[in-house]
This record gives C-alpha cells, sequence and structure tokens, in this order.
C-alpha cells in the first residue's frame, strides 16, 4: 500500500457521538430509521479522512447507549441501523465485525470508568439522549 491510499484508511480506533434517541429497527417509519442511519454516518465523517475507503479489515464494535431517562425497548433491536449505517461507509460488509459489545447506561446506573478516552469522557459528560461508538482492527483487544 503506498502512502496515498494508506491515507484513505480509516486509522482504528474511531470513536464518534451521535446524538439523540437510536431507532429501532422495529420501527415502522421508513423517514425516521432513514434519517438515524445518516446521523449516525454524519457523526461519523467528523473523524474519517476526506475520500476514505472503506476497510476490509477484521473489527470490534462497541455501542454505548445513555438514554436520558429509563430505556423504551430492548437495547438489540438499537444496532442493526447502525451496522448498517456504517456498511460500505466503514466497512465493506458487517461480516467482518467479529465482536460486538452494546450496553445502556440509564442516568442511575452510569459505571465509573476509570480511564475513558477524550470521546468517552464527552459521552459521559454531554446531554443525552446520545450513543457513543467505537469502532477497531482488534477485535481481541480486551480479551487479553
Amino acid at each position: 500500500m503506498n502512502t496515498s491510499e494508506s491515507e484513505l484508511e480509516p486509522e482504528f480506533p474511531l470513536e464518534f457521538i451521535v446524538l439523540g434517541t437510536p431507532v429501532s429497527f422495529q420501527s415502522p417509519n421508513k423517514k425516521s430509521k432513514k434519517e438515524w442511519k445518516e446521523r449516525v454516518k454524519a457523526a461519523s465523517r467528523a473523524v474519517l479522512p476526506d475520500g476514505h475507503w472503506a476497510t476490509r479489515r477484521r473489527l470490534a464494535v462497541t455501542l454505548l447507549y445513555f438514554p436520558d431517562g429509563p430505556m423504551d425497548g430492548d437495547i438489540d433491536n438499537i444496532v442493526k441501523l447502525v451496522m448498517d449505517a456504517l456498511n460500505r461507509h466503514i466497512y465493506m460488509d458487517d461480516k467482518q465485525v467479529e465482536r460486538l459489545v452494546v450496553q445502556k447506561f440509564e442516568p442511575d446506573n452510569v459505571f465509573g470508568f476509570t480511564s475513558p478516552s477524550p470521546t468517552l469522557e464527552a459521552a459521559l459528560r454531554g446531554d443525552k439522549p446520545l450513543l457513543y461508538v467505537r469502532i477497531s482492527d482488534r477485535p481481541f483487544e480486551d480479551l487479553t
């Protein structure tokens, strides 16, 4: 890979925050589902190089949802639209995702992170609801 090609490859890990309440894949409202996917893409663009290519690397995705109150619905229903939004945008195919971690942190149940990244710190301090997204090209990094 030459220098210009490597500059177009996303640098991992990527972290970004998506403001708002995630839309469930089960929602009958096609417009809100499309708007949520575009919001996810738009939030990711702030951390991607201009003209980036979707990677073919093996990946791990972490989704931490911080609602502004008790969450309505199931946490697993927010995953599909986020993954679809990143498909052919950050990665070529979501089959590349070997590890997926999803967790909610309702206002009365926030974990005390010992050394959060600046982006996670911004999520912890920011106005809720929001979704913190982290994508790594090291799917086994937390397992060692």
